[in-house]
């Protein structure tokens, strides 16, 4: 079946849903979201510390702002993104509020801004420690109750469409490559996730316009701050497209997720504004370890964070180290993080007496499909937005907290820039039904299965927190052999969600390591003991 929309949106975190609330309002076409399993699943929800923004002009400024931005980015980061971003926070604050979401005040009605690691000011708006599911809850409501947005929950966009699907030759060089739209998996029944008793099919969704709001891709790994559904779809899309990607090097990994072997995508998020709050972290016989590593201890950035844990559990023989937040007061504990609060207990930790088993995880990807500052990207009538575009401003590693208002900035200048445009687009009629052909047996299914464990042992062992040459190419053979073998699969089976992450998953994979291979130094997120020499320092 064929659908018109003047703007596909594909992706419901607080990127896909800013951007279509905005586009919506503008009274300009008709908006489709396409949303791959319910919209409280994206890794919007799962954010708990906060969003930046300079808003106390007392003490607090955008240049000091900008400069923390450029500093924890190993000064890689394109400042034309950086001076956008934090100079339009605070009017995107606003925008969230008016949408409906809700951040923690003071008695006098002011924000209650935290600190995070970073950051050389108070500045980190918050709702307790779930900031995340507090916007997602506030950006459904206004997005159910906007008449020109239709939603597509448990919808899977397979492949976005270019002039290739008309029998064009598309490469890399090609100077203008064109989307109208995108191949997407539709169950029979909507309301359901695709299933044995819920069969899929591939829809064509033609658009004007088309945003790429898919997140991140931490479910490459072993264990992961993401959902399980953050596979990297975006990257992997626009790159087969032959879209343009950058910085895949750079992957976040969390210091702090709550060490839980029974939960691993997602694992429990111990958020930054705990260490911002006081906790320190040492080793599980009380021992403190940041004091090796960095002058600002526990708050310093989360790569030095993330590589000092790691050391000290591979030096130790440890599967996790401790944070303690026991010499604070409990009931201010309680009151600033409830849901960690409960969350621990849940499994026998109170953390007002107790330390926190904490470990590092793939957290944030600041890398990905490459933009200019309207969202733009190498392909026409095509932008990215949130965690799966690269917009300049993270470099080589994201500041806490940064990510969430750069989401909300880039929607509003995609938004405003793909409406000044969207009158000279039209849709392409010429776009061929997919081909929907093949079967998908047992057998099939297994071996899907197992490949996609073997994608996330191959990125844990090799493209970690810590790399080498000779680990990085193992993860290129490795991940050859996957992709030959899920391709050979693909083109002969039914689409499916599940073959599709795993093509997904492998290109994503593939991209990191490249990357990882032709840095050759340590910047940023980026740390190889083959190059080991920080790059100002030759």
């Amino acid at each position: 079946m064929v659908y018109k929309y003047d703007f596909l949106v594909i992706g419901a975190g607080i990127a896909g849903m800013s951007y279509a609330l905005k586009v919506a309002q503008a009274n300009k076409g008709r908006v489709c979201m396409i949303c791959k399993t319910s919209l409280d699943e994206a890794n919007t929800s799962f954010a708990q510390g906060g969003v930046a923004s300079v808003t106390n002009l007392e003490l607090d400024n955008f240049d000091k702002h900008i400069e923390d931005t450029m500093v924890a980015g190993d000064y890689i980061s394109d400042r034309a993104a950086v001076e956008q971003v934090v100079r339009k926070a605070p009017e995107q604050i606003r925008e969230l509020v008016n949408w409906g979401v809700n951040f923690d005040k003071k008695e006098d009605g002011s924000f209650d801004l935290h600190r995070e690691g970073g950051h050389s000011e108070f500045r980190i708006l918050h709702h307790a420690d779930d900031t995340g599911a507090e916007i997602q809850r506030g950006l459904i409501e206004a997005v159910k109750n906007n008449p020109n947005i239709d939603i597509k929950e448990n919808h899977f966009a397979v492949e976005i469409i270019t002039q290739h699907h008309l029998g064009a030759k598309v490469t890399r060089r090609s100077p203008y490559i064109h989307c109208y739209g995108a191949y997407v998996l539709s169950p029979e029944n909507p309301e359901l996730p695709e299933g044995p008793n819920n069969p899929s099919h591939v829809d064509t969704y033609l658009a004007k316009v088309t945003v790429m709001c898919t997140g991140g891709c931490g479910a490459v790994y072993l264990t992961t701050s993401n959902p399980v559904i953050a596979t990297g779809d975006g990257i992997a899309m626009v790159y087969r497209a032959k879209g343009t990607v950058a910085d895949m090097e750079f992957v976040q990994f969390h210091p702090t997720v709550l060490h839980n072997p029974k939960e691993t995508h997602p694992a429990y998020l111990i958020t930054e504004a705990m260490r911002g709050y006081g906790g320190i972290l040492k080793l599980p016989n009380g021992q403190t370890f940041m004091e090796k590593y960095d002058d600002r201890l526990s708050l310093a950035p989360r790569d030095i964070v993330a590589r000092a844990i790691d050391k000290e559990m591979k030096k130790h023989g440890l599967d996790h180290v401790c944070l303690d937040v026991t010499h604070k007061d409990p009931a201010e504990t309680k009151k600033h993080f409830p849901n960690i609060y409960q969350k621990c207990l849940s499994i026998g930790i109170d953390i007002t007496t107790d330390y926190i088993p904490v470990r590092p995880a793939a957290h944030y990807m600041c890398g990905g499909i490459k933009v200019d500052l309207n969202g733009q990207t190498s392909i026409e009538r095509l932008y990215a937005l949130g965690e799966c575009s690269c917009t300049g401003l993270h470099g080589g590693n994201r500041l806490a907290s940064n990510s969430l208002i750069e989401a909300v900035v880039y929607a509003d200048t995609a938004a405003k820039d793909s409406l000044e445009h969207i009158n000279l687009y039209d849709f392409n009629d010429q776009v061929p039904e997919w081909n929907d052909e093949g079967t998908m047996t047992n057998e099939e299914k297994v071996l899907i299965t197992q490949s996609v464990k073997e994608v996330n042992q191959i990125m844990s062992n090799y493209v970690g927190i810590v790399r080498s040459d000779l680990r990085l190419h193992r993860a290129w053979d490795r991940l050859d052999m996957l992709y030959e073998e899920t391709e050979r699969l693909f083109k002969r089976v039914k689409a499916s969600k599940d073959i599709c992450e795993l093509r997904n998953m492998i290109n994503v994979g593939y991209l990191i390591t490249r990357w990882a291979l032709e840095r050759k130094e340590c910047r940023g997120l980026h740390y190889t003991t083959d190059y080991p020499v920080h790059a100002y320092d030759k």
